[in-house]
């Protein structure tokens, strides 16, 4: 059983009972095993990064209405309280951390200033948080646990680990009966660089593979955006390209979970099977 909960009739997060948690871990171990097959180490990063990391990546211009913060409590005044379930702005100092709302940030930074093979593959897991305009179940969540396979190195091989990644995501959801849908998404990730808008434009930088109208995982590339930002280059002496394959666990859990009729232990077995019959 999930017991969902939050503020007063809008519950936004969730607490997975023991099926549900065998089921997310198994789903997680299948995502980093493809990434590990494929050559990919597994980092892990932290669940909040410095504010001025993030803003690195123009998270905060380009997706302020999804941000976080946090900032420890300003004990100056004495003790303090919240007042029905809330500190108030003056209860807290400045807010230098943000929470992430994507998993794939942490190996940009751990990279940074680096040099890495052109062919360099990563796997990482962590919670995500994304401040949004309603939640529903495990459908939307304001905290969330995202897995991602990160490529970086030459703009081949980016691409090359997309391509692969998106017909295992399409074989393991047939095997699924999920009937996944591949669409392009239009998220605003390069607004604050003229050329960069404009080739998202021309060129979608991120397909969604959606079940009905939820997004269950994406693939997403991103050019040389974040080698620049992070200084992270090839013994070329050039950029590094970056492109992720992202999986968002509890959006699988919720899909499977009513695909096999609330039942999270067939789904398990589903899982396992179509695990070892799509095996690489």
């Amino acid at each position: 059983m999930t017991r969902l909960t939050g503020s007063a009739g809008a519950p936004a997060l969730a607490i997975l009972g023991p099926d549900e948690t065998r089921l997310i871990r198994e789903l997680d171990a299948v995502f980093a095993g493809w990434g590990q097959a494929a050559g990919a180490d597994e980092i892990s990063p932290p669940p909040l990064f410095p504010v001025s990391d993030l803003e690195k990546f123009d998270v905060y211009t380009n997706f302020p209405h999804l941000a976080w913060v946090a900032g420890n409590l300003d004990l100056t005044s004495g003790q303090i309280k919240p007042q029905d379930g809330v500190f108030g702005p003056s209860d807290v100092s400045g807010a230098r951390y943000g929470l992430p709302h994507a998993t794939c940030y942490g190996a940009y930074l751990y990279h940074e200033g680096g040099q890495v093979a052109d062919d360099t593959l990563v796997t990482l897991v962590n919670r995500c948080f994304r401040n949004e305009d309603h939640y529903g179940g495990l459908r939307r969540l304001a905290s969330f646990q995202m897995r991602e396979i990160v490529a970086l190195g030459s703009y081949e091989h980016t691409q090359d680990v997309l391509t692969r990644f998106t017909d295992r995501i399409l074989a393991f959801a047939d095997a699924l009966d999920l009937g996944l849908g591949k669409t392009a998404a239009s998220d605003p990730f390069f607004q604050n660089d003229g050329a960069r808008a404009l080739m998202q434009k021309l060129s979608p930088v991120k397909y969604e593979f959606q079940r009905g109208d939820l997004a269950i995982a994406s693939v997403n590339t991103h050019r040389n955006f974040f080698g620049e930002r992070c200084g992270i280059r090839l013994a070329s002496g050039e950029h590094a390209f970056t492109s992720c394959v992202a999986f968002g666990l509890e959006r699988w859990l919720a899909v499977l979970i009513e695909r096999y009729e609330d039942d999270p232990v067939a789904a398990l077995a589903a899982v396992r099977a179509a695990a070892q019959n799509t095996a690489a």
